[in-house]
């Protein structure tokens, strides 16, 4: 991808935990969609972001944890980019993790905004993990932490358990759901059929 023109600064911001096994090789594969886009050619030479301050793509193989604090030029095409992403961090995540990614509008300025256009902003959070079920959990937290922050302003948090657990059983009632419908997906078993069945969702936005 050519930076030329390209109406977007996107930033990537995340911490991925990775399997003890996870080797540099299967990370730069599955990091492949990142640093290809930015038009290097390797992972040690794509993972150093547009602006020094931030660290970039970071691999710290003694806590296992993948670091990403990086920002690159780009357009709408990169959206295609984090598809690939999660699906190749789903195969080496040890848990559920949350991605952040902002874009922002290179194009917008002050004046544009005196003449009430808007930014074309946007903001992304992904999640990866080894399983639906850790993606979940990682969606979960998240929201519980959100509506307990925004709910503290008024009540105590003692007061709040009631909400988390209609939270958990919305969150309860949709992995009834996959799993039933991974179910049926599958073929019967016995002789000619087979286990396999059909493929799960490999990331849930």
């Amino acid at each position: 991808m050519s930076s030329y023109n390209a109406p977007f600064e996107i930033h990537v911001h995340g911490q991925v935990p990775l399997r003890a096994d996870v080797r540099f090789e299967q990370l730069q594969q599955a990091l492949k969609p990142l640093w290809k886009y930015a038009g290097a050619r390797s992972l040690a030479d794509g993972a150093t972001s547009l602006y020094e301050e931030e660290p970039g793509i970071q691999f710290d193989p003694k806590e296992h944890v993948l670091q990403m604090c990086w920002t690159v030029e780009g357009d709408e095409d990169f959206r295609q980019s984090l598809d690939d992403l999660c699906m190749g961090l789903n195969e080496l995540a040890e848990s559920g993790a949350a991605i952040e990614v902002s874009f922002y509008d290179i194009e917008f300025d002050e004046e544009d905004e005196d003449d009430g256009t808007e930014a074309r902003d946007d903001f992304l959070m992904l999640f990866v993990g080894p399983t639906p079920a850790a993606i979940m959990q990682v969606q979960r937290d998240l929201l519980v932490q959100d509506v307990v922050n925004l709910m503290e302003r008024h009540f105590d948090a003692s007061e709040l358990g009631g909400v988390v657990a209609e939270i958990d059983k919305l969150f309860t009632q949709r992995f009834d759901a996959l799993v039933n419908s991974l179910e049926i997906s599958k073929p019967p078993r016995g002789p000619g059929g087979g286990h396999g069945g059909g493929r799960r969702p490999r990331h849930l936005h």
